[in-house]
């Protein structure tokens, strides 16, 4: 039992890559100096738990079990609790203004069909314009509109997967994406995301590449979400070539490009994609998280001939974006730097206070240093479960996600993410109960399934 535990243990953490034949039962044994039955048994083990399967001729090979989505626990707001699982903030001041610009053009574009399928021509050149001007030449042509960056992600994987395709995932990464790529029978193949040497992944995903041979990596190389990692431009340009040159298409999730909290005048490093040709990666992004989430604009960039066949996808589940979500995106995305002002210091306000608060009552809990992004990453103490945690907080009125849903397996029930998007009313009103619950749970194993609260 402790073997099988060992090994699941290592693939949910990505220590040990998916894909990885173990060695044969009598040299394990004699490795590690015990029995052949004691390796036969833990062998069974995690071929019934799905954590191995045996290929004749090929040995005993690693994977992960496939696990049901959880119900999406509804309402997202008006909940009693003080939700800290939603990193997602309140409609930036801009919004309106630039919703009333739109509904001045509307009369101009009603006796049009309204249906744009490859996104409306003045918000595909501002968010070229907008990628040429970070160190990416982009024409129109290469974006493609998008009802949100997850509907981006939806659209990009569909398109490009088929079931068994293995796919590189940070890890720690974000859930909805993962569980997408398992809706869609790809394999996860989680690589370990170090939140102290981001670029650590590099070295990583080389290996994990090289034995895996992945259609696709999903990646958040700017303000990783949940742990705020980035890669300097150095360790992008190393894993853009790694990737390229093994084949692998790179998914790039830029939600939280532009959300940099200490540095936001430094020149920040060129997008991922800047170092390979533009067929090599697909670049998703969107105004989600920088303006509102209720504002269902996102976009895809790669090159002009994938966003054609990407388009034609599209035109079969989706006939268009709306118009009016369209004009006031396009008016954001030009005027991007200015509406950034007030996101980035409302958030460095939110965090900065964040870690006061974990300092002054949970000063045993290691946080993430993160530079920016929309959480802090929070390594528990050694006996403190985060799914105890969070059944206990959601008892005492403060919705938090567990670490595990950011993980494979049973990975990260060490950590907790906590989101910097709320006021700091609600942040000083939750970070007393986290502490008071904590003490309470402290050395209480929880071995349950995971916790019904969803993260965003």
């Amino acid at each position: 039992a402790a073997l099988a535990a060992r090994v699941q243990e290592l693939l949910g953490t990505g220590a040990l890559p998916v894909g990885t034949r173990l060695p044969a039962e009598r040299e394990l044994a004699e490795a590690l100096g015990v029995s052949r039955v004691t390796v036969a048994s833990a062998y069974r083990t995690l071929r019934e738990e799905g954590y191995a399967r045996t290929r004749h001729g090929s040995g005993t090979v690693t994977e992960l079990p496939r696990t049901p989505a959880a119900a999406w626990p509804l309402p997202l707001d008006g909940e009693d609790a003080v939700n800290l699982a939603h990193a997602a903030p309140p409609a930036s001041p801009h919004l309106l203004p630039a919703y009333t610009r739109a509904l001045e053009l509307l009369p101009g574009v009603l006796g049009s069909s309204g249906y744009h399928p490859d996104g409306l021509p003045a918000l595909r050149q501002a968010v070229a314009d907008r990628f040429t001007a970070r160190g990416l030449p982009t024409d129109p042509e290469q974006v493609l509109v998008t009802a949100g960056v997850m509907d981006a992600v939806g659209l990009v994987t569909s398109a490009l997967l088929n079931p068994g395709d293995r796919v590189l995932i940070e890890h720690p990464t974000y859930p909805s994406a993962v569980r997408m790529l398992t809706s869609l029978g790809a394999l996860p193949v989680p690589v370990p995301v170090d939140a102290d040497d981001p670029d650590a992944l590099v070295a990583a995903a080389d290996v994990a590449a090289r034995q895996s041979a992945p259609r696709l990596a999903y990646l958040m190389p700017d303000h990783s979400n949940p742990t705020g990692a980035s890669l300097s431009a150095a360790g992008r340009r190393r894993l853009a070539a790694t990737l390229w040159q093994q084949g692998t298409i790179a998914l790039v999730d830029e939600v939280a490009a532009d959300l940099e909290l200490d540095h936001p005048d430094r020149t920040p490093p060129p997008p991922y994609a800047a170092g390979v040709p533009d067929s090599a990666t697909v670049t998703v992004g969107g105004l989600s998280k920088s303006v509102w989430g209720g504002l269902r604009v996102g976009w895809v960039r790669t090159d002009a001939a994938l966003t054609a066949r990407l388009a034609d996808v599209y035109a079969q589940r989706q006939l268009s974006v709306g118009v009016l979500d369209q004009l006031a995106a396009s008016f954001l995305v030009a005027d991007l730097d200015r509406v950034l002002v007030d996101r980035r210091a409302e958030l460095r306000a939110n965090r900065d206070l964040l870690r006061e608060l974990l300092a002054e009552h949970l000063p045993d809990w290691t946080v993430s240093a993160s530079t920016g992004g929309l959480s802090l990453w929070c390594r528990l103490p050694e006996g403190l479960s985060s799914a105890a945690l969070t059944r206990a907080a959601l008892a005492e009125g403060v919705r938090v996600a567990e670490g595990r849903a950011f993980g494979t397996g049973a990975a990260f029930d060490d950590h907790l993410r906590l989101p910097i998007v709320r006021p700091g009313a609600e942040l000083r009103e939750a970070v007393p109960v986290l502490a008071r619950v904590a003490r309470a749970v402290h050395g209480r194993a929880d071995r349950g399934p995971s916790s019904s609260v969803r993260a965003v």
